[in-house]
C-alpha cells in the first residue's frame, strides 16, 4: 500500500476525495483517511451510523474517519496486527503536528503541501510540520488565482529552518467561485461530479491522479477521466 500525505491547514478534503474517485475509476483500492482536527469528511461522506471512529464506503471509496493512526485502523476492521492493509493507496489528510508524527510521514511515498496565500493557511501548514524530526520531501499544491513569484518565496521564507525539502515542482490551481459552487451542489447530493467544474481544477486533479499512478503517459487516464465525466 502507497501512503500519499496531503499536509496544511487549508480545506483540501474534497480535492483528495477527487482525486480517490479518479484512482478508483482507474482500478486501484483507494483508503481517504481524515486526520484533521475538523474531521470535515464525517460531516460531508454519508454515513448511516456516525461514531468517534469508523471505515465507510462513498463511491467506491473506503472513508476513514476519527483513528489517530494506521494501527487504529486495522483494528476496527479486525486485521491481524501484522497485517497490511488491502489497499493499492491510501491518501491521507492531515493538519496536525501529533497527526503527521502518528502516521509514520516520513515513510509515505509521495507527499503534497496544499495551502492557499491567506496567512492561516500558510502558517497554520507550516506549523504541522514543526514536529518533523527527518527531513520530507514535497510538492506545494497552491491554490491562488495568479501564479506569482512573491507569493512562493514567502511561502519558501517563512519554511526555513523547517525539515520540509521542497520539490522543484510546484502545481498552481487557480481555484474559481464556481467550482466551490459545483463542489457545494455535489455535497448536498451526495456525489461527485466533474462535469461543471473548471478546466483548470479538472487538470489540477487529472494532473496529480497521474503523479500518484506514475503515469507518464496519461491517454488511458484522460480516458478514463472523461467516462467519469460523462457519467457513463
Amino acid at each position: 500500500m502507497k501512503k500519499i500525505g496531503f499536509i496544511g491547514a487549508y480545506d483540501k478534503t474534497d480535492f483528495i476525495l477527487y482525486i480517490a474517485k479518479i484512482l478508483v475509476e482507474m482500478g486501484k483500492k483507494v483508503i481517504l483517511i481524515d486526520s484533521t482536527l475538523t474531521q470535515k469528511a464525517k460531516y460531508i461522506i454519508p454515513v448511516i451510523k456516525p461514531s468517534k471512529s469508523y471505515v465507510t464506503e462513498f463511491e467506491g471509496i473506503d472513508i476513514a474517519v476519527g483513528f489517530e493512526n494506521i494501527e487504529g485502523i486495522k483494528q476496527y476492521l479486525a486485521l491481524p496486527k501484522m497485517a497490511e492493509l488491502s489497499y493499492d493507496f491510501a491518501l491521507i489528510d492531515l493538519d496536525t503536528v501529533q497527526g503527521i508524527k502518528n502516521y509514520e510521514i516520513e515513510s509515505f511515498e509521495r507527499n503534497y503541501f496544499v495551502t492557499s496565500f491567506d496567512l492561516y493557511s500558510i502558517k497554520k501548514g507550516l506549523e504541522s510540520i514543526s514536529g518533523l524530526t527527518s527531513p520530507i520531501h514535497a510538492t506545494k499544491i497552491l491554490f491562488s488565482k495568479e501564479a506569482l513569484k512573491e507569493e512562493d518565496d514567502y511561502l519558501n521564507f517563512l519554511s526555513l529552518g523547517s525539515k520540509i525539502i521542497w520539490d522543484e515542482e510546484r502545481i498552481y490551481l487557480p481555484f474559481e467561485v464556481g467550482d466551490q459552487t459545483v463542489i457545494y451542489n455535489n455535497q448536498r447530493v451526495s456525489k461527485i461530479k466533474f462535469k461543471k467544474l473548471s478546466n483548470q481544477y479538472k487538470e489540477g486533479l487529472i494532473y496529480v491522479a497521474s503523479k500518484i499512478l506514475e503515469e507518464k503517459d496519461t491517454n488511458d487516464l484522460r480516458k478514463t477521466f472523461k467516462k467519469i465525466e460523462r457519467g457513463v
